[in-house]
């Protein structure tokens, strides 16, 4: 009979340990990593000399974003990874002209990477990560191209790029921590 329960708990243990639900990283360090990322954001546009009007925006697909909340958690892993990685692209263009500290995208970028990487090892078998969402690469594409090159790479374009990566982080922390216990 004892062999049957101890049988049973390790059976438990094995299955709780292997499901991308149960991923320690993203249930200990996810939320304060997010937070780091979002306080990272709102301290580049504290040193935000120019201001924008927004009139160059590329809205986030959120078509993309309903169908990714309604994925399994892999899929909304997946997702999460694939818009960490596309800001990290993003944030490794030119920025000479940005009004923010070097010190501090650094700070940013290594969060943000780390972020992508952790949770990219909660995904069972990695196989949602060998298919790139398309549709999103695209959407990081239209940011660097229609804001970032046409307007020259500007501490403006920045601003707008800042603005846009935070509503992106924002829909990224909200798909990871649907699947984290409430406290």
């Amino acid at each position: 009979m004892q062999s049957r329960i101890f049988n049973a708990c390790v059976f438990l243990g094995l299955f709780c340990a292997c499901s991308a639900l149960s991923c320690r990283w993203m249930e200990h360090r996810f939320r304060p990593y997010s937070g780091n990322s979002l306080d990272l954001l709102d301290v580049m546009a504290k040193n935000m000399t120019n201001s924008t009007d927004g009139e160059n925006t590329v809205p986030f697909p959120d078509h993309l974003y309903s169908q990714a909340s309604k994925a399994s958690a892999e899929g909304k892993l997946s997702f999460a990874v694939h818009i960490l990685k596309e800001v990290s692209a993003l944030f490794e263009e030119d920025q000479n002209s940005a009004s923010w500290q070097e010190v501090t995208v650094e700070n940013f970028l290594n969060v943000v990477n780390r972020q992508a990487d952790e949770l990219h090892s909660c995904i069972k078998g990695h196989s949602h990560m060998k298919k790139r969402n398309t549709k999103l690469h695209l959407y990081f594409k239209r940011l660097s191209n229609e804001i970032l090159a046409k307007m020259g790479h500007s501490a403006d374009a920045w601003e707008l790029i800042r603005r846009e990566v935070k509503v992106c982080l924002i829909k990224a922390d909200l798909l990871v921590s649907s699947l984290l216990p409430s406290n």
